[in-house]
């Protein structure tokens, strides 16, 4: 009998120490502990992401869309989650596990049922499922509360107008060239910092299935959006000019060119045009060393487009009158070697205005030769040659100009005439905006300024206007150069309606060994003559039907300084500008 009564008494005892251990704990998680333990479930079920910012917008100078950003949605699966999930209906299980799952969501996503299925099976918990999937997709996933399923948002880059442009817009980073989605050319890559914006932060209780409790703990940093990049360019003008160029290559059998045209009262571009460049949406397409721009990048001796700096030099300096009289043989002799023209021809008695129109080398190396070296190396710089305009793309070249004391004998006559320099597209246009301005540089810009979230506009900053020449020389230079298009080399490049001044050149150009095998064909216009509106610079590389820019280059400047004219609606010419004879008795 004792031991029945021994064992309760035990069993009584060992229950109240139980139940006493149990009360203990129940004090000390609710009284004594209380906040931190609330604290560090807290803190389970808390979960901070980072919010990234739309990227800007890039756009022309009206405001049409370039490049924009539209919200995506990756979709992936966490396996062990999905393969304990149920669908119940009135406590009847009507889906269960991956291979249901991939069921419902293979026509929402528009994926292989079966390969889907495969995605779906396994331990991972983390397996991509699709990615770029929209907020209509994404509403009908979320809708289906199938567990186990997680998505993050992701942004696209869509360019709306195509390949028009890539070469100044540039593209985003390819799979397998970078982790991150970073501008890797052009605007896109020049102006990252501007285009990403400011990531933002927001913290919020999750529930076991890892979606966010709406009662639960919210706190959000806001992203600052990135800004609008505002580019100069016409998305007209660029698509014409753009199409203009690859007709111009296919007529004159032309390896590659290039055109810039840009508005010669403020130095924007409003076209610039590179054959064969990036697309966008396929980068890949094209070779890395070609996905940039060949007028900012690719460097070229002007020829005969560079014997405006000459002329205007010798206005400058008093040396000469635009019909202070010469005579111009076909061959020179030098120290060094014999220069030649063109073609051969007796003596002419030429002005200077008519070395310019007729493009002499003989009757340009006897005005430079009255120049210092350093004299003209002074106002080939100030014209912009051997230094980048700063123009707003990325790898912009500074051309080739060396120092005036490394000049041998045969370079210091050859840069007279263009030889012995080498430029860019967009320097030329540069060159030929000093005499549109009456003498002023005003630098190429390609990026007219940023707009932020709440519309704020910031302006690019660009370099102060720079004197380069008086009034009277730029005034009588573009007299000159309408006597090229009027009675010159360039006939081709006149305008119905509109006064044009220009400039003819040809050039060697080295090949893949060095050797000068290769010939450019450019022309350079400026219009209305009397009121300039335009500068058009036209680059041909290697063309086979001619050598002579004013019957290939020319005739490109017409079609696509015309459609720039049309376009920003300028009217005809009204007014005149000063001629002078190019030939003395």
């Amino acid at each position: 009998m004792g031991e029945p009564g021994r064992r309760q008494t035990l069993l009584s005892v060992a229950s109240l120490l139980l139940l006493g251990v149990f009360v203990a704990r129940l004090v000390d998680v609710q009284l004594v502990n209380a906040a931190p333990l609330a604290e560090e479930a807290l803190a389970q079920r808390l979960v901070t992401v980072e919010v990234t910012p739309p990227r800007g917008d890039i756009v022309d100078r009206n405001g049409v869309v370039l490049a924009t950003s539209v919200e995506r949605y990756d979709v992936a699966v966490d396996q062990v989650t999905l393969a304990k999930w149920q669908r119940t209906d009135d406590g009847t299980v009507v889906a269960e596990g991956p291979f249901d799952a991939a069921q419902i969501l293979a026509p929402i996503l528009g994926l292989n049922e079966s390969e889907l299925a495969a995605d779906l099976v396994g331990d991972k918990t983390f397996q991509y499922l699709a990615k770029n999937v929209t907020a209509e997709q994404l509403e009908l996933v979320r809708a289906e509360r199938i567990h186990g399923i997680t998505w993050d948002a992701v942004s696209e880059r869509l360019y709306p107008n195509g390949d028009i442009a890539g070469n100044v817009i540039g593209f985003m980073a390819e799979d397998g060239e970078s982790t991150d989605a970073v501008g890797m050319a052009g605007v896109e890559l020049l102006y990252e910092d501007e285009l990403t914006g400011t990531a933002g932060s927001q913290t919020y209780e999750k529930s076991r299935y890892g979606t966010m409790i709406p009662t639960g703990l919210h706190s959000e940093t806001p992203a600052v959006d990135g800004w609008t990049v505002m580019l100069t360019l016409d998305r007209d003008i660029q698509y014409f000019t753009e199409q203009a160029l690859e007709k111009a290559l296919a007529k004159y059998g032309a390896r590659a060119g290039s055109i810039v045209v840009m508005d010669s009262r403020t130095g924007e571009i409003l076209a610039l045009a590179d054959s064969g460049s990036v697309d966008p949406r396929d980068p890949g397409a094209t070779p890395a060393n070609q996905r940039g721009s060949r007028a900012v990048s690719t460097v070229f001796e002007p020829g005969s487009t560079a014997k405006t700096i000459t002329m205007a030099a010798a206005l400058e300096e008093g040396i000469a009158t635009p019909t202070s009289e010469f005579v111009a043989p076909y061959e020179y002799e030098t120290p060094y070697r014999t220069f030649r023209d063109s073609h051969p021809h007796p003596d002419q008695k030429l002005t200077l205005a008519g070395i310019l129109v007729n493009s002499s080398n003989t009757g340009t190396i006897q005005v430079g030769q009255q120049m210092s070296d350093e004299t003209r190396y002074k106002y080939m710089r100030a014209f912009g040659l051997g230094e980048p305009t700063n123009m707003g793309l990325p790898d912009e070249s500074s051309g080739i100009l060396h120092p005036y004391e490394d000049w041998d004998g045969i370079t210091r006559y050859a840069t007279m005439y263009g030889q012995g320099v080498a430029v860019t597209g967009v320097q030329t246009v540069q060159v030929y905006g000093v005499i549109a301005n009456e003498g002023l540089r005003i630098s190429p810009t390609i990026v007219k300024g940023f707009e932020a979230a709440d519309g704020t506009v910031t302006a690019r900053e660009n370099a102060e206007p720079v004197r380069v020449v008086s009034e009277d020389t730029a005034k009588a230079i573009m007299g000159m150069l309408v006597e090229v298009t009027e009675d010159g080399t360039a006939p081709q490049a006149r305008i119905d309606g509109y006064l044009v001044a220009g400039k003819t050149g040809t050039a060697q150009a080295p090949d893949e060994n060095g050797e000068l095998t290769k010939l450019v064909t450019s022309f350079v216009g400026i219009a209305p003559a009397d009121d300039p509106r335009i500068v058009v610079s036209v680059v041909l590389y290697d063309p086979t039907s001619s050598i002579w820019g004013g019957t290939t280059a020319a005739p490109v400047f017409k079609d696509v300084a015309t459609f720039a004219l049309q376009t920003l609606r300028v009217p005809p010419t009204k007014g005149e500008v000063t001629r002078y004879p190019t030939t003395w008795e």
